[in-house]
């Protein structure tokens, strides 16, 4: 699961998605908008991860790198879990 979200896979999204995506990452890189985007840790084999919502059924997957830097690593809906 250490694959980078790339922005090949992201284009073949519907493009209403993908500007939902690039919304809400954009919103992401500002910590006070955290809660809105209800950030939480993920449990069981995803445990390292942490993860956010782009709508009600999407979600984006991530690491922490470092204290401030984060790693993109998959978009999906709640399969992505899995």
């Amino acid at each position: 699961m250490r694959r980078f979200v790339q922005e090949n896979l992201i284009k073949k999204l519907p493009n209403n998605l993908q500007t939902e995506i690039s919304e809400k990452i954009k919103v992401f890189k500002d910590r006070k908008n955290h809660e809105n985007l209800k950030i939480h840790k993920l449990h069981g084999q995803l445990k390292n991860f942490w993860s956010f919502s782009v709508n009600y059924k999407y979600r984006i997957i991530f690491e922490y790198v470092s204290k401030n830097k984060v790693a993109l690593l998959m978009v999906g809906d709640h399969d992505v879990y899995e």
